[in-house]
């Protein structure tokens, strides 16, 4: 008799393995678009000029630094 009789006791441990394996690509999915693009936050402070340092017209017309 088989199949019909195994449906519905299989069919809860079947749709949490699914959503398990969807949440688990989702997570994969942003931890690599996470990683190709690094971290915003680290890129603009690298940019900024410290509040502690008074800016110069050194600063801003100079191309050779960063």
């Amino acid at each position: 008799m088989g199949i019909h009789y195994d449906y519905k006791s299989t069919r809860g441990a079947k749709a949490m393995e699914k959503q398990a394996k969807r949440e688990r690509k989702l997570a994969e999915k942003r931890a690599k678009k996470q990683a190709k693009t690094g971290s915003p936050k680290e890129k603009i402070q690298e940019e900024t000029i410290p509040l502690d340092q008074v800016i110069t017209l050194d600063h801003l017309t100079n191309p050779d630094k960063k």
